[in-house]
């Protein structure tokens, strides 16, 4: 005759067993972890070999500072806030304005320039003209 122990009415294993197998499992998890943190820190430690994020924090401090700033606010889910759309529209602004002033002064310089007088002189050259006339009239001599 059978004992209770050895074959339990609902099919399941003895307890003992269940813990070994339940063990066994945990330690696979375990290990199976330990290998992904290793691979993650290679991964991690080929990356910043490759950007060389030491040398680029001794070199430029205040641009690294800047950098993860921005990367932070842009993760942090800033990207597409009121705030940004102010700083994006300012930005925009002020770059037109230092974009389209110096194109629109060489356009007045070349207006100016294409504005002639009479003779085919430009006007300024013309009062120029005017005046030394009229000095030498002063003098007593003929234009």
């Amino acid at each position: 005759m059978e004992t209770r122990a050895e074959n339990p009415p609902n099919g399941r294993a003895a307890s003992g067993d269940g813990s070994k197998k339940l063990g066994r499992q945990m330690e696979k998890v375990g290990h199976t972890a330990e290998q992904m943190w290793d691979r993650t820190r290679d991964s991690f430690s080929d990356f910043s070999d490759a950007v060389d994020l030491k040398g680029r924090v001794n070199r430029n401090p205040y641009g690294t500072v800047a950098a993860a700033l921005g990367i932070g606010y842009v993760l942090g889910g800033g990207l597409f806030t009121p705030l940004t759309a102010r700083i994006v529209g300012m930005g925009l602004r002020i770059g037109m304005r230092l974009a389209v002033l110096p194109l629109l002064k060489q356009e007045v310089a070349e207006v100016l320039e294409s504005i002639e007088d009479d003779d085919g002189r430009v006007r300024g050259e013309a009062a120029g003209k005017g005046q030394a006339s009229k000095r030498t009239r002063t003098r007593g001599e003929e234009p």
